[in-house]
């Protein structure tokens, strides 16, 4: 007896080629030696293809979604591990930090640059006479022979406990010579670890399509594993502590949720969506209580064993960027449209503060990533952030929530990172004012179609009490 074995449906092939093509266009963008505009211009190519992927896959059948979110994420995961960083050289820190850890130093008390630890110096990272040269003009000079790979060699470093803890576990467990693969191949397992846990939580919730929103997002493989960013460690923290306070697990939630604010003092904004709906003090307690000791924690072995202070650059990196000033660099671009320059981190403050009450006072305690996004989001677009990895967290939030609409501001982002300098405060302005219109429009129309629905639900509820009473 012959066995006939059904053909998937014509949409699951579709798709299937759409995320080949998707991993096909990553592979060569990220093998080319495009720069600035060009590299945006393929990015958005790329986005262009994610989008198509991630339509189709809505009209995918239930029994082959999980499989195709799979294989397209290891797919288009790996496309990060075909080339070098290449728009970014933070992760040469990172592999330094791991370094000085692993000998013995802490990482807050000494710049690249010091003369004190020279003896840690190799060639990959500090390259000697004509390999400065060779290499290009991005490397910094050291003045004596050398140069580096590493950016602000002359600063301490700026990165919190956790992450520092992710540094020397990587620098422990790569092999000898595997410069920067060994960050590469650990932020794919993070990437991965991360759609897991998405699929998961929005398994039980009959969502799983979502999970394509980051699994196949190209700025996973260009920005957590190309560029091998500790935001995605971060993103997998707070993923989880999100889930576990949507479980009521608030304790456990607060303590994961300080380590991923430990990681990358981003997931902070997460907070009131964490306490999404929550009247109770002793809840309230519960979540932030835990997550504050945690990050204290965390920072405590690093106070006691380092010289100088644990915060490192950070104070000088927020005046750099522009953030404690009247916005330089593009910084609250869309508030300096419309206020006085001086006025624009007050009322960037403010505009945060009021959308987190309102979050923490009307938010879903059952999803508390709505909150979350909506908070991520807000500060985005009261920012104007100059750098794209930083929406490693809003792209895993959309995923989680489901308003694709906000994957434009991490667009915006992109083109603030990347041709910034060239477009002016006028583009990145445009950039995230485009982006801020989508989710204003998207945001109207989500509610007119509710309303729409609620008042199709209260006239029929209507017609038929009132056939009931006529025929009573």
């Amino acid at each position: 007896m012959t066995r006939h074995h059904r053909l998937p449906p014509p949409v699951v092939v579709i798709t299937s080629l759409l995320l080949s093509l998707l991993t096909a266009a990553l592979t060569l963008l990220l093998r080319a030696g495009a720069q600035g505009s060009g590299f945006l211009a393929g990015y958005a190519g790329v986005w262009a293809v994610f989008a198509a992927a991630a339509v189709a896959l809505w009209r995918v059948p239930r029994r082959y979604v999980v499989p195709l979110v799979l294989a397209g994420t290891v797919a288009v995961t790996a496309t990060g591990l075909v080339a070098a960083p290449r728009t970014s050289t933070d992760s040469y820190r990172y592999a330094w930090d791991g370094r000085v850890q692993a000998s013995g130093f802490s990482p807050y008390d000494h710049a690249p640059a010091d003369p004190a630890l020279a003896g840690l110096r190799d060639d990959w990272l500090f390259p000697r006479g004509a390999d400065c040269a060779r290499d290009g003009a991005g490397l910094a000079p050291l003045g004596d022979g050398r140069c580096t790979r590493i950016n602000r060699p002359a600063v301490h470093t700026i990165y919190p406990p956790v992450a520092e803890g992710w540094f020397v576990v990587v620098h422990a467990l790569s092999p000898e010579g595997v410069r920067h693969k060994g960050l590469q191949v650990g932020a794919a397992v993070l990437a991965l670890a991360v759609t897991g846990l998405l699929l998961g939580v929005l398994g039980r919730r009959g969502e799983p399509r979502q999970a394509a929103l980051w699994a196949w997002c190209p700025a996973v493989p260009v920005e957590a594993v190309d560029n091998a960013h500790v935001d995605v460690l971060a993103v997998l923290l707070s993923v989880g502590a999100l889930a576990l306070v949507a479980r009521r697990r608030h304790v456990t939630g607060g303590v994961v949720l300080g380590l991923a604010v430990a990681a990358k003092l981003l997931p902070v904004v997460l907070l009131p969506g964490a306490l999404s709906g929550v009247r109770r003090p002793r809840t309230v307690v519960a979540v932030t209580l835990p997550a504050a000791a945690t990050v204290a924690l965390t920072y405590l072995p690093y106070v006691l064993l380092s010289d100088r202070s644990v915060l490192g650059y950070l104070s000088g990196y927020a005046r750099e960027e522009g953030y404690d000033d009247a916005g330089a660099g593009g910084r609250y671009a869309l508030l300096r449209l419309v206020l006085p320059d001086t006025w624009a981190l007050p009322a960037a403050m403010l505009g945060l503060a009021g959308v987190s009450v309102a979050v923490w006072w009307r938010g879903d305690p059952e999803r508390p990533w709505r909150g979350a996004l909506s908070t991520t989001g807000a500060a985005f677009l009261l920012l104007t952030p100059g750098y794209s990895w930083y929406a490693l967290l809003l792209i895993a939030l959309v995923a989680l929530d489901g308003r694709w609409e906000w994957l434009g501001v991490a667009l915006a982002g992109a083109v603030a990172y990347l041709v910034g300098p060239v477009v002016g405060t006028e583009g990145v302005t445009a950039a995230y004012g485009a982006a801020g219109g989508v989710v204003c429009a998207m945001g109207w129309a989500r509610r007119w179609r509710g309303a729409r629905s609620a008042g199709t639900w209260r006239d029929l509820t209507a017609r038929t009490r009132a056939t009931g009473e006529a025929d009573t």
